[in-house]
Order: C-alpha cells, then structure tokens, then sequence
C-alpha cells in the first residue's frame, strides 16, 4: 500500500502466553531476586549482584554446513561459547567499541539492560531500561532491539514506554517517536539504521501486557516504519501479523523483515526505494517446514559486509547467501532472539539465545553505518 507519513511527536505473541510464562518463572529461580530499580548507565555500571550464579556449560550446540559456502563464514572448529547465562530471556545485543569494547543486550521481563565485558564479566548497564510507569506492566516491560544511530548514540526500542528512544549526552533519554497519527505505537522491537540516519523499525504487540487485543492498545495493527532524520514518521506497510527482525543490505537496497508468527513464520525482502519507501516485497525464506519441530520462531536479524544474512530462526540462527541459498545453521539448541556482529574487529557474532548470551567466531565482519 502507498505509505503513510504522520509528523513525529515528542519475542514473540509469542501466541504462547502460557508458555512464556512458565519459562519466565523457570528462570526466576536462577535468580537470587532482583534488587531495587535503580537509574544505572554507562561503562562505569555497578556489579551486577543480581546476575545469575553457577556452573554454566562452556558451550552449546553445534554447527551445521548446507552449503560448500559455508566454509567462507564459519570456521569447522568453531564453537558456541556460552559467554553468561541465567537470564530469563535475552534480546537486542550491541556491541560497544567504547572502553576497550564490551556488549550491550536486554533482558525484557527484567526491565533492565546488561553489559558483559571480557574484563568484568555481567553487570546492569541500565534499570529500568523500557518501562518507567509505577505499576507492573506485563511480563515483558523492558527494552528489546538497540543498535547506534550514525553518529554513535545510543537508540532503544523499549516495549512499556512503547518508544523509541535516544540516550543523549550525560545519559539522559529523547524520545523519537512513541506515536502514529496520534495514536500510541504498540511496543517498538527492533531497529535498523540505514547510512542516512533513517530508522526503520517494526512494531508488534509483544510488549503490551495481554498482547494483540490489549485494552491499551490503540493501533488495529503491527506496523513496519521508517523514521526520518527530519522526524516524520512513514509507515512503510502493515502487512504483517507479527513484525520482528529488520536488517539492511550494506548497500541500503534491500531491506529484511522477520515475522514470528507461528502460523507464517517467514523472512522477507524488500526493494528500497530513493525515498526511503518499500516496494516489491517477497518471501526470502519460509521456516514453516522446521517451526515446531526446532525451538523458537524467526526473530532477529544481522547482514555481514557481503550481504549475508545471519536470521534467528527455529533452531538458532540460520545464514543465507545475498542469493537465497542457505549456507548452514549455528544450532544453539534454544529459542533464539537476536544476534549481532562484534568484538576487537568485528569478526564475532553475538547471539542471545534464550537464558544465555554466546559468542561464535567468524570469517566475516559486519555491517555498521555509523
């Protein structure tokens, strides 16, 4: 449909809310409980004393080729590391270069934003971290996707506040964009900024405290946006039923977007336009044939230097040539949320894997705009 632009003002439905749930309360006993929120931010973050505690498996997982190609990415004696583990569900990782380089990455129901370092290992890096209401607010509050906007700052979707938002200079926060047409987004889950300083993002109902249908929901509908340097906001499309994961090509051609909806659990692909719009959109792959039978459904997404697409699926995270072939799969043996390039040059891929955060070495590096 044609896109429609409003001024800017100011992991998964998971159609299982049983489920999640009982896992949420499963990993609570991992817990010794969680201390009072406190406003914490930045690289010279407390110990984390709520981290979780115990033997942790080095590794997980395995590693499966599918195509000769593969070799060209992954090492065949490379391993899922486990680098922290505990948590109750772990999304949005992003790496910092900053102070000898350390990794961001949320964790919804905690409401709260974790660093880990090679150095200090887990501490809370921000709390709260997506929802700054009084009341409880579902059990998923936090903040999901983060990634940097071209000039380094640091940007949130955060699901309670149901924003997005910027981290300005002394740690303070901006909101960019928290409505569409006057009414309040869903709850903001991932985020890709292209070379221009636009922020495409989409907006599902994982957030809200009773999901699609909430009483506070005011959009009839999960939106694909871009936002605007200038701040106008353009709804792309809304043919989605559960938006997820978004990545662009280096080139800014070709935009990804994931659907965790189990019963269209697909990755797409869309033309972009010189203006920023979308068009000509086409399933890029399927997961219908392995959801249920592998843990998790399409979420988050990472695109190397060469194109390649790094999309958490079921099953782990699944790489694909810029041609649609599948090149293999890091089999993590979890539902798997989101993965993001990193380390000293930006060779590791970092994934957030359920309960755990892993480190996989690669032959590639990723693509930054800023």
């Amino acid at each position: 449909m044609p896109p429609t632009t409003a001024p800017s003002t100011s992991h998964d439905d998971r159609d299982s809310t049983a489920s999640r749930a009982r896992l949420c309360h499963a990993r609570r006993a991992v817990f010794v409980g969680l201390a009072l929120l406190v406003s914490v931010c930045g690289p010279a973050a407390a110990a984390d004393e709520d981290a979780p505690s115990g033997d942790l498996p080095k590794t997980v997982g395995s590693i499966i080729a599918a195509d000769d190609r593969f070799a060209d990415v992954i090492a065949e004696d490379a391993e899922l590391e486990v680098l922290a583990g505990g948590f109750e569900w772990t999304e949005g990782p992003l790496w910092m270069p900053e102070d000898g380089g350390y990794l961001l990455f949320s964790e919804i129901p905690s409401n709260t934003i974790r660093r880990w370092s090679p150095k200090d290992g887990v501490s809370i890096w921000m709390q709260p971290s997506g929802y700054t209401g009084v009341a409880k607010y579902g059990r998923e509050p936090g903040s999901n996707g983060l990634a940097r906007d071209t000039q380094g700052r640091l940007l949130c979707c955060e699901h309670g506040d149901r924003r997005i938002s910027r981290l300005t200079t002394g740690g303070g926060k901006r909101t960019l964009i928290d409505a569409f047409e006057g009414l309040r987004l869903n709850s903001p889950n991932d985020l890709v900024v292209s070379s221009n300083g636009s922020i495409y993002f989409t907006d599902p109902p994982y957030g809200l405290p009773e999901g699609m249908g909430d009483a506070q929901q005011e959009l009839d509908f999960c939106g694909v946006y871009r936002l605007s340097p200038e701040g106008e906001l353009t709804l792309l499309t809304r043919e989605f039923d559960r938006p997820n994961g978004i990545g662009l090509s280096p080139d800014g051609k070709l935009l990804y977007v994931n659907q965790s909806d189990p019963k269209t659990p697909i990755l797409k692909v869309f033309d972009v336009q010189d203006d920023g719009d979308i068009r000509n959109g086409r399933v890029f792959h399927d997961f219908s044939a392995v959801a249920g039978s592998h843990p998790g459904l399409p979420d988050g997404l990472a695109i190397d230097r060469e194109g390649r697409i790094f999309a958490t699926g079921p099953g782990g995270v699944w790489i694909f040539d810029p041609d649609g072939t599948l090149l293999g799969r890091l089999d993590t043996g979890q539902a798997t949320s989101n993965c993001a390039f990193g380390g000293p040059d930006g060779s590791h891929l970092f994934i957030t894997a359920d309960m755990y955060v892993l480190r996989v070495p690669t032959k590639t590096s990723g693509f930054l705009p800023y």
